[in-house]
């Protein structure tokens, strides 16, 4: 394999993966999560940030190998909008597993598939927030985006436990 070949299917040891639908407002929520920490955070070498989208099983090539993998979703829970979610180890599966989106069926299928042919991810993390809007619009509702700091806080708080230093960038006036 050629050493631009080699670049291009590299998996970094640590993965943050916004995933949603941008088209549907809120429901884009994980993509602008990302957004939010590649504008306002630098990351060593080893993480890589991937938007998501709605890829479902196409997200096996991007994630296989990783040993830390954080999800940042819109997520459908039980609680009021704006309630912040956080599931790990087999909780992951059983949220994803009540998920009726593309997706979130994607991403299940990735995670199961790793699990069965003996490449589990060791460490995963769905962060996320119940949206305000599911509407079309290319825009988070406002309420949403006004959680985007403090949400990319406790993304950047789960990579530290993974021994993850982000560092903030200078915000120009």
């Amino acid at each position: 394999m050629r050493a631009a070949d080699e670049a291009i299917v590299r998996v970094a040891p640590v993965t943050v993966l916004g995933i949603g639908n941008i088209i549907l407002s809120d429901e884009g929520f994980g993509v602008r999560a990302v957004e939010y920490l590649e504008e306002h955070f630098s990351f060593p070498d080893d993480v890589r940030l991937l938007d998501g989208g709605t890829l479902g099983p196409e997200l096996l090539h991007f994630v296989t190998g990783t040993q830390h993998l954080l999800v940042l979703d819109a997520v459908s829970g039980e609680g009021a909008p704006g309630t912040v979610y956080r599931y790990e180890d087999d909780a992951v599966m059983v949220y994803f597993q009540e998920k009726m989106s593309s997706h979130e069926i994607g991403i299940q299928d990735v995670l199961a598939w790793l699990t069965v042919t003996d490449r589990p991810i060791p460490n995963v993390v769905v962060l996320g927030v119940q949206p305000y809007m599911l509407s079309a619009g290319l825009a988070l509702s406002a309420e949403m985006a006004a959680l985007l700091p403090d949400f990319a806080q406790r993304a950047c708080a789960e990579l530290v436990r993974w021994g993850v230093l982000p560092m903030a960038r200078e915000q120009r006036a």
